[in-house]
Parts: C-alpha cells; sequence; structure tokens
C-alpha cells in the first residue's frame, strides 16, 4: 500500500521516516529551502520552507510525512513572507545573483527566482566581515553567509569537529 499526503492538490507519496520536504524533492515538486540538505539532520532555520496545514504553520523539513496530510506550500500568504526572507538575506548579505559567479548552482538564486525576488527592494548593507579559511574542505566568506547552517553541520557531523 502506497502511503501519501497531498501538497498544494498533488498526491504524493512517500516512504517511512522522509519528510514531508524529502518526499516533496523525491517527487519531483519543489519547496523553497536553504538550510535542508539530504544528509544532514533537518533543523528548519531558515523558515523558507514553511508549509500551511490546517490553518498552522510548520517548516516542511521537520515536519514527518504522514497519510492524509494536506499541505499548502504555494499560497501568496506563504510565498510574501519567503520573500521579504529572502530580500532582507540579500541586504545582510553581499548577493548579487544576476551577475554571481555560482550563476545556475546556488540555492538562494533557486530561490530567488522562483519567487521572482530578481532586484533588490532595500539598499543592501555591503558588510565586511572576516572570511574563514581555516577549514581545508570549506572557505565560509561570512559576508555572503545566509546562516543556513549547512557548513557547521557538515563540520560537526561529517568532519567530527
Amino acid at each position: 500500500m502506497t502511503r501519501t499526503f497531498l501538497l498544494d492538490g498533488r498526491t504524493i507519496p512517500f516512504a517511512e521516516g522522509q519528510t514531508v520536504m524529502d518526499a516533496a524533492i523525491a517527487a519531483g515538486v519543489y519547496i523553497p529551502h536553504l538550510c535542508h540538505h539530504p544528509d544532514f539532520k533537518p533543523q528548519g532555520s531558515c523558515r523558507l520552507c514553511t508549509v500551511e496545514i490546517d490553518g498552522r504553520t510548520t517548516s516542511a523539513c521537520t515536519l514527518p510525512a504522514r497519510d492524509g496530510l494536506v499541505v499548502k506550500s504555494e499560497t501568496d500568504e506563504l510565498n510574501a513572507a519567503r520573500r521579504t526572507i529572502t530580500r532582507f538575506l540579500f541586504v545582510e548579505g553581499n548577493h548579487t545573483c544576476p551577475s554571481c559567479e555560482k550563476s545556475g548552482n546556488c540555492t538562494l538564486q533557486a530561490v530567488a527566482y522562483h519567487l521572482d525576488v530578481e532586484e533588490p527592494k532595500y539598499p543592501h548593507f555591503h558588510p565586511r566581515r572576516a572570511v574563514d579559511a581555516s577549514h581545508p574542505d570549506v572557505f565560509l566568506a561570512r559576508d555572503r553567509c545566509t546562516y543556513c547552517d549547512l557548513c557547521v553541520r557538515a563540520s560537526r557531523d561529517v568532519d567530527g569537529k
């Protein structure tokens, strides 16, 4: 018997132990996110994957998939909140997606394009924060940090540091 839930009216199958986010990704359905990574325990810190269930909101990356859930992701209210978060991330960091060297390979850019956030609404802060190149595998440019915490989780969970 296939277990399923509804996401914006679409039937999404899931396996035991999957979150709503993991099941949606497996089904080819995009839910905006920054902090989610399939190799790490979900933490819901970016809040971009916030979805609505029965009038309440929660993060799709931390919500276990359950039979019969009715999940809303692509609502005007949720996308407006996502646009605000994304715009604040642009302001806080030096993010210039249309001209960025990571073009096409960046989760922030994917979120921005999905939400039609292609130009700044607020003036950028242009922070000048220290670069951390102390880790052999991760170069951390803090002035572009989105606080997704993936670098911290990789260092802690993979490298044991």
